[in-house]
C-alpha cells in the first residue's frame, strides 16, 4: 500500500485497508462512513472492496514454535491452498531477526502450500518476531497493480498473518509489569509506514512456557494487530486446540476488506498521521496511523 514519499506539501491522496468484523454489516458506500485525520473530519474519496488480484498475503511462521505445531501443518496447507484465486501468497519463517522466504509471492497456491514445513523448534529461533516483522515490511518484495478505474499503478494491498508466541525476549522479563517494548513499537511504526495490516495467531514457543509468557506475548500481539488494522486470534492461556477456526476467521476478514481513499496532510517528511474511521452498526479494523501520499 505504501508508495514513494511525495515531497510537496498539502493534502495528498492516501489510502488504507479497512476490514469489517464478520458480525457487522459492511457499509454500503463511502457516505456511510466517517473518517478523521489528525482529529479533523475528511470526506472519503473512495471505498472499494479489495479485489483478490490486488492483494498480497504473507504467512510468517515463527521458527521457534513447539513441535506440537506439526498437527496443524495440514490445516495451514489447506488454508493457503484455498485462498481466493488471484491473491498472491508467500510463506516465510521468522528466524534470527529476519524472514527466510520459502518462495516469492505467487498466485500458485498449491505450490506455496507445498512449501510449508515444520519449524526448527529451537527456543528463541526467531530472536524476536518484532525484529523479523520490521525487517520484512521494510524490504517487502512486491509488485504493483492497476488502480480500479484509473489505469494508474499502485502497490498491492499488504497483509501479514503471523504464527508466533509474540514474546519479545529482548525486552527482559515477561512479567505483566514489563510490557513496554521499544521493539514492538518500532514494528508497529514500520508496518504502518509500509501500509501493512498485521494479523496474528498465538502459538507457544519451544522455550517460553507458562502463564507469564502467554500473557506477555498475547498482550504484545494485541498491541501490534490493533494498531495496524488486524486481529489477534487466541483462546486463553496455552495453545489453541486447532488453528482451523482462526484461519477461517482470517479468510472471512480478507473477504470483508476494503480500500478507503482520502486526503491527508503532507509536508512533514515521513511523519505518520493519526486516522480514525467509523460507521454505524459496523465494527471496523484499520491502522491508527498512515503515511500520507501512499496511494501511488
Amino acid at each position: 500500500m505504501a508508495g514513494p514519499l511525495l515531497a510537496q506539501e498539502g493534502p495528498q491522496p492516501t489510502q488504507m485497508l479497512v476490514s469489517v468484523d464478520p458480525k457487522s454489516s459492511p457499509p454500503a458506500d463511502a457516505s456511510a462512513l466517517t473518517i478523521e485525520v489528525n482529529g479533523r473530519k475528511e470526506p472519503l474519496t473512495s471505498w472499494e472492496a479489495l479485489a483478490p488480484n490486488h492483494a498480497q498475503v504473507a504467512l510468517l511462521i515463527d521458527d521457534g514454535l513447539r513441535e506440537s505445531i506439526g498437527r496443524e501443518i495440514d490445516n495451514l496447507k489447506s488454508f493457503v491452498g484455498n485462498l481466493p484465486s488471484g491473491v498472491e501468497v508467500m510463506i516465510g519463517f521468522m528466524q534470527f531477526g529476519h524472514v527466510a522466504a520459502e518462495q516469492e509471492f505467487t498466485t500458485d497456491h498449491a505450490q506455496a502450500a507445498a512449501s510449508i514445513h515444520l519449524p526448527q523448534g529451537l527456543p528463541g529461533a526467531s530472536a524476536s518476531p518484532y525484529l523479523c516483522l520490521s525487517d520484512f515490511v521494510k524490504h517487502w518484495p512486491g509488485t504493483k497493480s492497476e488502480a480500479p478505474g484509473t489505469g494508474a499503478q499502485q502497490q498491492k494491498a499488504r497483509i501479514v498473518l503471523m504464527l508466533t508466541n509474540g514474546v519479545d525476549p529482548y525486552n527482559g522479563s515477561t512479567s505483566v509489569l514489563n510490557q513496554d517494548s521499544p521493539y514492538v513499537k518500532v514494528a508497529i511504526s514500520d508496518a504502518q509506514r509500509a501500509g501493512v495490516s498485521v494479523y496474528a495467531i498465538y502459538f507457544g514457543d519451544a522455550g517460553m512456557r507458562g502463564a507469564s509468557a502467554d500473557n506477555s506475548g498475547q498482550s504484545y500481539l494485541a498491541q501490534l494487530t490493533e494498531a495496524t488494522g488486524g486481529v489477534n486470534y487466541w483462546e486463553g492461556i496455552g495453545n489453541p486446540v486447532s488453528l482451523a477456526p482462526f484461519l477461517k476467521q482470517f479468510q472471512q476478514s480478507l473477504a470483508e476488506t476494503y480500500v478507503a481513499g482520502f486526503l491527508a496532510p503532507s509536508g512533514h517528511g515521513r511523519d505518520l498521521v493519526h486516522v480514525k474511521i467509523s460507521a454505524p452498526h459496523a465494527k471496523l479494523h484499520a491502522s491508527s496511523q498512515v503515511l500520507p501520499g501512499n496511494r501511488e
